[in-house]
């Protein structure tokens, strides 16, 4: 396996890889809904406001995530990893957790404080994530299933406390998401 960063080239492979694993996990709608959502992340990546990592296996893209950027008034850097994609003959092989600590060890190398995701607690806390709440750090819309809502310290210092909710990148910004 190979990972790396990924760019605006990679848009129709990570199209492709979101829109068939949701298809085939979570039934068309939703995989229509989260292809079209990984197209724009992916025509929108910069390596800074969003950022995507994929994992290669003989030249084929097998697993991508992606972190974006969530903005506060104050100095501090929070990225939210979402959504995460490895292929279904790929599933269960710990592809994807090794893709999540690649990109967290990115993160830590850029000096970004806090990790945050809206998903699968028995999932993601495999990879160091535990229940967040929201009187710690807000989620940028209403969550839906609060129980989702995860986070770690990418630093020696616990998660701070942060008075304010954040704004997201453009392509989150619906409730839809949420």
């Amino acid at each position: 396996m190979i990972h790396k960063i990924l760019d605006k080239n990679n848009q129709e492979e990570v199209t492709s890889l979101f829109t068939s694993v949701f298809t085939s996990s979570e039934g068309e709608k939703e995989g229509r809904l989260i292809g079209i959502l990984a197209s724009k992340l992916s025509s929108g990546t910069d390596n800074e406001e969003i950022i995507c990592f994929g994992t290669y296996e003989e030249g084929s893209i097998i697993g991508a995530i992606f972190f974006t950027s969530l903005r506060f008034n104050q100095d501090i850097q929070v990225y939210m990893l979402a959504p995460v994609a490895v292929s279904t003959k790929h599933q269960g092989k710990g592809v994807g957790q090794a893709l999540i600590n690649y990109g967290l060890n990115e993160l830590k190398n850029r000096s970004v404080a806090v990790a945050i995701t809206y998903g699968d607690p028995s999932f993601y806390s495999k990879v160091g994530f535990q229940a967040l709440s929201e009187n710690v750090i807000q989620a940028p819309l209403k969550l839906s299933m609060p129980e989702g809502w995860l986070g770690q310290s990418l630093t020696e210092e616990p998660i701070p406390t942060i008075n304010e909710r954040p704004t997201c990148v453009k392509e989150f910004d619906d409730p839809v998401y949420w």
